[in-house]
């Protein structure tokens, strides 16, 4: 008899284990499978919450099909310790173990809100936005000047959220002095800026922030990137290039910049000034003069008089043969690259075409034509353009 029990209970065992085994594989399945969700979700961990408590919004979201599994799954990767609070954009059909991963690794939020302080050539603007999971692009919440205008009411709570991702976005084109003093006005950093950094120096670009930040760390990152930038660029230059170090291609890059925001134009304007410095030709750059009268220090705002055409400092290029001293706003990473990489034309002209791009010529005879086409333009509908 008591064989007859043992045998029974051996073979209810064996039942029960074949039956645990297939049901672990059938969760580690379910963990490891494409999970249910069709559409791009965000997913927002605050600080302090429990991974219960987030699978259970996942489950609520349609992100798993199973908390428990979930759970089950972070428990035995050894990973239920390591939330990170943010917010996370989980895509269609990621698997549980995947999100595991995601909200056990941090780094910056993928979603949510973001204030961005964008730092442009005529002024900056604080601008906040919410990411929008089922289509991809932000939605505008709130935008201002923080130097000119009052927060809309709302802003203070919303972007003081510990979630909310930071950015500092810098325009190409602008000076050192224009960032530098954006950057006093940008309450989520800290410290004070001693100095201005040499013209040129910083790149514009992205930059993900973490609130506290310091102003001179975020500062030193801009030079950081810019001296890469430029010495890869200078490393891989194109030959017989009229200027012999880096510094002179970045004062290149600048004057390009700044004489055009259309891509594919770059490389067409730095070949008018090579082919200008190469026949003795003055520049002619109405933006380094420009520089001249600024120092760099904001917008002129009007057009440039005579007087100051013909006043003779180191950046008026219709006095003053070859290129500044200097740069005179800094560069993006295209405009270095078109200095480096000029287009081989015979022009040595340009003008505004009035379009928003430029027209080009060989002779000044053609130019002069040009500008009077130019010229006719202004008065039937006044606006800004370049002249060289």
């Amino acid at each position: 008899m008591w064989r007859h029990i043992v045998s029974n209970f051996l073979t209810v065992l064996i039942v029960l284990l074949v039956a645990l085994g297939g049901l672990v594989a059938w969760a580690q399945k379910q963990y490891e499978a494409p999970g249910p969700l069709t559409q791009a979700v965000c997913l927002k961990v605050e600080p302090g919450a429990s991974f219960a408590r987030v699978s259970e919004e996942l489950r609520a979201q349609g992100a798993i099909s199973s908390a428990y599994i979930f759970r089950a799954g972070a428990d035995y990767a050894k990973k239920s310790g390591d939330l990170k609070f943010g917010s996370y954009l989980i895509g269609p059909g990621a698997t549980m173990q995947g999100i595991v991963e995601q909200i056990t690794s941090g780094g910056p939020s993928t979603c949510g809100t973001e204030l961005n302080y964008r730092i442009g050539v005529t002024g900056q603007q604080l601008i906040l936005r919410e990411l929008d999971p089922a289509t991809g692009d932000y939605v505008e919440q709130a935008k201002f000047d923080p130097k000119t205008e009052t927060p809309p009411e709302g802003f203070a709570e919303a972007a003081g959220k510990a979630d909310v991702r930071l950015r500092v976005t810098v325009a190409e084109g602008a000076t050192s002095w224009q960032i530098v003093e954006a950057l006093k006005s940008a309450d989520f950093l800290q410290g004070e800026i001693k100095a201005v950094p040499a013209e040129g120096s910083l790149a514009p670009e992205s930059y993900e922030m973490k609130r506290g930040s310091e102003r001179n760390g975020l500062i030193a990152e801009m030079e950081k990137r810019q001296a890469a930038i430029l010495a890869a660029a200078w490393e891989g230059r194109a030959s017989g290039l009229p200027y012999s170090t880096p510094e002179e291609a970045l004062v290149m890059a600048s004057l390009v910049e700044k004489e055009t925001g259309i891509a594919e134009e770059r490389t067409r304007v730095a070949s008018v000034f090579v082919n200008r410095i190469e026949q003795g030709m003055k520049l002619q750059t109405d933006p380094a003069v420009i520089y001249g009268v600024t120092k760099g220090q904001g917008v002129l705002g009007r057009g440039l008089r005579q007087s100051e055409l013909r006043r003779q400092t180191p950046y008026n290029t219709y006095v003053v043969a070859g290129l500044p001293p200097t740069p005179i706003c800094n560069p993006g990473r295209a405009a270095i690259e078109a200095a480096l990489h000029p287009d081989s034309t015979p022009y040595l002209f340009f003008v505004a075409d009035g379009s928003g791009g430029h027209v080009f010529a060989e002779t000044l005879e053609e130019h002069n034509r040009n500008v009077a086409k130019w010229r006719a333009l202004e008065k039937a509908a006044p606006t800004t353009g370049t002249n060289n």
